[in-house]
């Protein structure tokens, strides 16, 4: 490819990976903005979502598209549709149950969880640079639940941050299944497993209790919100560096507890700073060193590149 094309479809990854981290960025806001019970949002997003990303599949490519899809994805595809169910249940559980700060900050260093995933059951190697951000990012969270569990009385209780925990472990997990089918489109099984946690939602939710505009916020963040951003941010890692991807991706982490701040007064516990600041900083040292080494093979995917690897 020519010089000046390479660097074209650089900016032009760079700028949709970019917008697609800040169209996401008040995905918490907007749940709290909401203000719905936990189970009453799972059975909206799962159902929104997941109706959204297998009409657009059918409407462009055909209804046949998400049958192969689902019947090429075999156990894997299963694997990332019942992951997507249980991250979707165990992030709006954490959402409510415990500060915005520590569910995103537990939920970044789901690259980490994935990394000794993707060695226990891929055999991949992992660089010694790698562990070492491992170790790193396990004492941020560390610090982070240690907040709940000294303090039972601060909004930030250790129930929710095991909530936020068990996400994060299951969204490592969808890293695995969709590294074993990388030539698979497994969105229809994401779409699967929020229809699924739709249907696990329902003895628990009140659907019909949302109203005004409650409708409104649901409606603008599964509808158009969420499935833009996703878009986005599969179709931009082609054209940059995963590590550099990583990067963008990390203003998310950043920027989610600063809209909640702004806008509602939420401020990050002490613990949340301190524990945000290890595993962030871990991921992007890990990352710029990637960089300096070209992208190079990593077991420690990320959340892009799910929805890079899936499209």
């Amino acid at each position: 490819m020519p010089l000046q094309d390479s660097v074209r479809e650089h900016r032009t990854g760079f700028v949709m990976t970019l917008f697609g981290v800040l169209l996401i960025s008040p995905d918490s806001l907007i749940v709290r903005i909401i203000d719905a019970d936990s189970w009453t949002m799972v059975f909206w997003r799962g159902v929104l979502i997941g109706v959204t990303f297998l009409g657009f599949i059918a409407f462009r490519y055909g209804a046949s598209a998400i049958r192969n899809s689902l019947r090429l994805g075999g156990r894997s595809g299963v694997g990332v549709a019942l992951c997507y169910t249980s991250t979707a249940i165990g992030f709006m559980s954490a959402l409510h149950l415990t500060s915005v700060a520590n569910t995103l900050v537990i939920l970044a260093a789901s690259p980490f969880f994935s990394a000794i995933l993707s060695r226990v059951i891929l055999r991949e190697a992992v660089a010694w640079q790698t562990w070492l951000a491992i170790i790193a990012g396990f004492c941020g969270i560390g610090v982070v639940m240690l907040e709940g569990l000294l303090n039972t009385h601060v909004a930030a209780s250790w129930q929710g941050d095991l909530c936020a925990l068990a996400a994060s472990l299951s969204l490592a997990g969808s890293f695995v299944f969709i590294r074993q089918r990388r030539s698979v489109n497994m969105i229809p099984a994401m779409a699967i497993g929020g229809l699924l946690s739709a249907v696990i939602a329902v003895p628990f939710a009140a659907p019909l209790a949302l109203e005004g505009a409650q409708i409104g916020w649901t409606a603008l963040l599964c509808i158009v919100v969420l499935p833009l951003s996703f878009g986005l941010i599969a179709l931009g890692p082609r054209r940059i560096p995963a590590p550099e991807v990583s990067l963008l991706m990390l203003l998310e982490t950043i920027l989610g507890p600063i809209w909640v701040w702004f806008f509602l007064g939420e401020e990050p516990g002490l613990y949340a700073l301190i524990g945000a600041a290890i595993v962030l900083t871990s991921l992007a040292v890990h990352s710029a060193w990637r960089l300096t080494r070209g992208s190079g093979k990593t077991a420690v995917p990320t959340e892009a590149e799910i929805e890079a690897a899936a499209d």
